[in-house]
Formats: C-alpha cells, structure tokens, sequence
C-alpha cells in the first residue's frame, strides 16, 4: 500500500503507512491553551491510531485533553521524561524514547531522531529533549522532525522519502531559535536530500 499522509494543521499529521496509522503532535480542539486558535475548524474525529509520536511537551504539541480524546489507552511515544506528565493526564500506554533509539508499530519502524528545540513544558517544565521521527517501512521513509532548527546531522537522513519539515511563525513574525524559517527549511531539504 502507497503511504498516505493526512495534514490536520500545525503538526497534527496522520500517517497511514505499512500496517501502521501514526499521527503527529495531536491538536484536536479549535483553541488550546495559550489562546493558540486553529483557523479551520476543529479536527474531525479521527478513529484512535496505533500509536501517536510526540515530538515535545509544548502546549501546541502536547495537549492532554486532545490525547484523551484518541482514547487513554492509546499508544503515545514520547521523548524520554514526558511520560509522567503523560500518566498523570490519564494517558496509560506510553513509551519513553531517546534519540537514536527504535520502537516497533506494528510492521513498521519508529526511529527517534535528534531535533534543535528546547523541548520542556513552559513556563516551570524540567528540561527534556526535543524529537523528530524517522518512519520506515512499508516501502517508505518518511521524516517527522517535530519542532526544530536546522542541524547538520539532518544529513544523516538519507533515503527518506518524504519529510515533514515545520516553518515557524505567526504571520510575518519570526519564531527565531529551534525553529526553521523558510529558508533554513529549504536546507533542510537538501541536507536530507
């Protein structure tokens, strides 16, 4: 089966790939926490994955109730210290990774990858590292970098098929540090090829 990538808006992507339905930093809701509102409407109901990669613990990219709603018993792979914010939001079925280090789901492969960001909760969190994910199997490789800067060991990514690369800002604003502009996502491209 061809892999098929579904855009849900920010980095909520479905990806159904090999056996295997991924989805990316689940934002679910019309508006989360830091009065961060989607444009579109609320995600439409998306039936429970096989598990969801969570790149970091920022409110835009780890948002509990959104979690809840895939079901507490859903798979979340998340970086290595997550976990206990994760358990204590009522999720029961996590796996802590760090980078460089493989999960399996189903017949496909679930590699944790370095990313540039500061990945702690604000405004108080404990630090804990930041993730992409590097999917294979199924015929195809397909990169997640979750949120990051642009890092020369995005060259070690070689023979990925499709990458999700984030472009921050809001409107013509900048996000600076551990985010990729346009420019610096566009080398991001070609390091990984």
């Amino acid at each position: 089966m061809t892999p098929r990538i579904t855009y849900f808006g920010h980095a909520t992507i479905l990806i159904e790939v090999g056996e295997a339905r991924l989805l990316t930093d689940p934002i679910l809701r019309r508006a989360i926490l830091g009065g961060i509102i989607r444009r579109a409407e609320a995600a439409p109901e998306i039936e429970s994955p096989d598990a969801v990669l969570l790149s970091h613990q920022h409110a835009d990219h780890l948002d509990l109730r959104s979690l809840r709603m895939l079901g507490a018993a859903t798979e979340v792979i998340a970086p290595r210290g997550a976990g206990r914010r994760l358990r204590r939001g009522g999720m029961t079925a996590v796996r802590e990774v760090e980078a460089g280090e493989t999960e399996s789901v189903r017949d496909i492969k679930v590699v944790a990858t370095p990313a540039v960001h500061d990945g702690r909760r604000f405004p108080f969190g404990r630090p804990v590292e930041a993730l992409g994910y590097e999917i294979r199997g199924g015929g195809a490789r397909i990169y997640f970098a979750g949120d990051t800067d642009l890092f020369p060991g995005m060259a070690a990514l070689t023979g990925v098929d499709v990458a999700l690369l984030p472009i921050g800002g809001w409107g013509g604003n900048e996000m600076g540090e551990g985010h990729l502009d346009p420019e610096r996502a566009a080398e991001a491209a070609a390091l990984i090829g």
